[in-house]
């Protein structure tokens, strides 16, 4: 008697290390063959869009940094530039070249963690602890600008929360590091922040190089990658997919290019661009970003080194005044209080903000009845447009792909459940 062979039900999820976030597929599966991918969220919802309708503008830029929490300044961008774009005011010319700067300084913070997982995820251990070592030095100047590591809350209506400190934090002796070993760790932050982002711009690139060293010839990475989740450039278009998703099917669409915004139309860089769309055409996309990244940071640094200027407009009404004017001028402590109680009222009217954030076009669309709190704030988040795909691409793939292709969509869930 022949027994009948049926698809079997498999869930894959909702575990944090494999699945980059709380995903849950619900996979259909002939044998070790995927028939349907069925990705279920709705186990992180935090609501940010309802909140951020509950409280003052300002109050709501350190929510957008918990969406991608690894792309955490092109989130704030995005949201500062729709009120910014509503109120009908510009941040002053450094303030922008910084955003630039820390745009892309984020850029690499989230390809470096991509990196890492991604290949951890197929088995390569090293290049996790390899990426680690210069997100590390990266988070420092998150922290040194900021006082946090993540969530920065740098950005703001009308420009930037500070200036670039003059001095980089050092390294204090302990039973880890001391003498000639503490020496080397503080060697490249004796100067400014700008010092200390030149010397790491000087040597990113062959650290780049370590990373291809043990993926781009591979033969284990381009078995596990090449010919893998193929996403033809048609498709890629009709699920909406934008970032390294697109380029990496050959559409050369950038907004930092097509819509510049902040100091982009005035740097020099290029766009990678791929030509099969599978799984190792976007990681050659993402490595060579990672280089471009470095370009663009460098013109910045030599930007703003040579320009000296205020970072945030002088409208009391938006910004803060300076601590020495409040202590002698009744008017300049009225506004103090009034911006941080009540905050500013916006303009009634809707704005749609986006920039292209490492992962894609993250945009803000914004309404406002003219009160104190938006009226409506709706984000368009990358990771939620490339996960609707995964149903229609990952079919008749094996199980091991599945994993591939959640790494190669660099899926982080903040921003899929808002």
């Amino acid at each position: 008697m022949a027994t009948e062979i049926r698809n079997y039900t498999m869930n894959f999820g909702p575990q944090h290390p494999a699945a980059h976030g709380v995903l849950r597929l619900v996979l259909e599966m002939d044998g070790e063959t995927v028939v349907r991918a069925d990705p279920h969220v709705g186990l992180l919802h935090r609501a940010t869009e309802k909140l951020a309708e509950s409280k003052p503008y300002n109050q709501s830029i350190g929510y957008m940094d918990r969406l991608d929490y690894v792309s955490m300044m092109c989130n704030e961008h995005a949201y500062v530039r729709a009120i910014e774009t509503l109120m009908g005011i510009t941040a002053p010319d450094r303030a922008q070249w910084i955003r630039t700067m820390f745009d892309e300084i984020t850029r690499i913070l989230n390809h470096l963690m991509w990196i890492g997982s991604n290949a951890l995820d197929l088995g390569a251990m090293a290049v996790f602890l390899y990426a680690f070592r210069e997100r590390e030095e990266l988070m420092d100047v998150y922290e040194a600008v900021s006082g946090a590591r993540m969530h920065a809350t740098y950005y703001r209506p009308g420009g930037v929360y500070r200036d670039l400190p003059a001095q980089m934090p050092k390294y204090k002796e302990s039973r880890w590091h001391k003498g000639k070993d503490l020496e080397a760790f503080n060697k490249a932050r004796q100067g400014s922040m700008l010092d200390y982002l030149d010397a790491f711009c000087e040597v990113f690139p062959k650290r780049v190089d370590e990373y291809e060293e043990l993926l781009t010839e591979n033969r284990i990475w381009k078995q596990r990658t090449v010919g893998i989740g193929i996403v033809p450039r048609e498709q890629a278009i009709q699920w909406g997919m934008t970032g390294p998703m697109l380029r990496g099917s050959g559409v050369e669409w950038d907004l930092r290019k097509k819509q510049p915004y902040a100091k982009y139309a005035e740097v020099d860089f290029d766009i990678p661009v791929g030509a099969n769309g599978d799984c190792y055409d976007r990681y050659l996309v993402r490595v060579e970003e990672m280089r471009q990244a470095n370009r663009i940071i460098k013109q910045c640094v030599n930007w703003l080194r040579a320009n000296p200027g205020p970072v945030m407009i002088e409208n009391y009404k938006v910004a803060p005044p300076k601590r020495e004017e409040m202590k002698e001028d009744m008017e300049a402590l009225i506004h103090h209080f009034k911006l941080f109680t009540e905050g500013y009222t916006v303009p009634a009217g809707e704005a749609y903000a986006a920039v292209e954030a490492p992962k894609g076009e993250f945009g803000v669309y914004m309404i406002s009845d003219g009160a104190n709190k938006p009226f409506r704030v709706k984000c368009r988040a990358p990771s939620f447009a490339h996960l609707s795909s995964m149903d229609s691409i990952i079919r008749g793939y094996m199980l091991a792909d599945v994993v591939a292709m959640v790494g190669t969509y660099d899926l982080v869930f903040g921003e899929v459940d808002r």
